[in-house]
């Protein structure tokens, strides 16, 4: 009998994470693998978009809650997901990350008495304020099977008692990034953008911390006028960031443009002279990249590319960010090679077949 999973996935970085997963899962005998979307990302930009270009399946199941409050957004998934899973009976849910579509998923499982594998486990910021961190820490606590991307989020778990199920694994989005950067135009991309390699910025601003209060918004915006004195900024903006910007003034030399998809993302991360983001994911990609990073947050969970001296932490402040950015610049340090080497899908899918020999049944190790 095959192994049977279903993979919960709702925003654009468990897309990427869960493209070489669902790949490895389909090639693999013995494992059999069907996505829900929850319909966390919902519109063409953020969801069908990353869909079509990292060749991700059709999802068997889309619930379709779209947004709303956390409580809201949250709930709906729940009452849809305990149907989906009884309905399946599956053998594992595989949850990613950090999103509401991440704690949904592994709490309805665990009710139910399913198997939880937690892909990106062990990750702290040490910010309960964030929502992120407590979909985070709830989801480890509910896991059964906790897959790390390195030794710090490993001891991130020791540290709060699990020590069973736990896998230090590398990092997914490298593999769907080694697998992406393959079919990458980068002279295309540029040319269609209007810049040079290594001569702009690319940024991404998208918590809600920094884009639900306008003055916080501004000051970043300020930020990056001081920026573009550099260099000219490409910010991708998310549909509902958007009217405020503008109704707020986009600084001069900042092209604000519709979300992109992956394969142009990393494109223009990759020529970027530096990149300024409050993204999770984004700093990963960014440090495989080789691209200096500045993290508008006053904290990070991939402190390994703080330590590298890849990326900086910086406040909201205007001068700050232009101070930081001007020091990334400047600095090229040693690259130290962070979160595994593009074989994570093959470690996870290994481990999920030694570890549920059983139907249901985690074994020992």
């Amino acid at each position: 009998m095959s192994l049977k999973t279903l993979t919960v996935v709702g925003a654009r970085p468990e897309f990427v994470q869960t493209a070489p997963l669902a790949r490895e899962i389909s090639a693999r005998p013995g494992i059999t693998g069907d996505l829900i979307h929850t319909g966390q990302h919902y519109d063409y930009e953020m969801s069908e978009l990353f869909f079509s270009q990292l060749e991700l399946p059709e999802p068997k199941f889309h619930l379709g809650v779209g947004s709303g409050s956390h409580g809201v957004q949250t709930g709906a998934m729940l009452a849809e997901l305990d149907t989906v899973y009884l309905g399946e009976q599956p053998d594992v849910v595989i949850t990613h990350g950090d999103t509401n579509s991440t704690v949904a998923a592994a709490l309805s499982a665990a009710k139910l008495g399913i198997p939880v594998a937690h892909v990106e486990a062990g990750l702290r910021s040490w910010n309960r304020g964030m929502p992120e961190e407590l979909n985070r820490v709830v989801t480890d606590h509910l896991a059964d099977l906790l897959y790390c991307p390195g030794e710090a989020a490993a001891e991130n778990l020791r540290n709060e008692g699990i020590t069973e199920g736990v896998a230090i694994v590398g990092d997914l989005m490298r593999d769907s990034l080694r697998w992406t950067m393959q079919g990458v135009d980068v002279p295309k991309t540029l040319a269609d953008h209007g810049v040079s390699s290594g001569e702009f910025f690319f940024a991404t601003i998208h918590r809600a911390e920094n884009t639900d209060d306008r003055d916080v918004l501004r000051s970043i915006l300020e930020g990056l006028a001081g920026v573009a004195q550099i260099y000219p900024v490409i910010l991708p903006a998310h549909p509902r960031t958007r009217p405020l910007i503008h109704d707020i003034g986009v600084p001069p030399r900042v092209e604000i443009i519709e979300p992109v998809g992956h394969a142009e993302a990393m494109a223009l991360v990759g020529d970027a002279a530096a990149v300024l983001t409050d993204s999770g994911g984004l700093q990963k990609e960014v440090y495989w990249l080789q691209t200096p990073c500045v993290t508008v947050r006053e904290q990070t969970e991939w402190v390994e590319t703080v330590a590298a001296g890849w990326n900086r932490l910086v406040t909201t402040d205007p001068e700050a960010i232009e101070a930081a950015t001007r020091e990334a610049v400047a600095s090229r340090p040693a690259h130290p090679e962070l979160y595994g080497d593009g074989h994570t899908a093959e470690r996870i899918v290994d481990h999920l077949l030694m570890s549920l020999g059983r139907r249901g049944k985690p074994t020992s190790e």
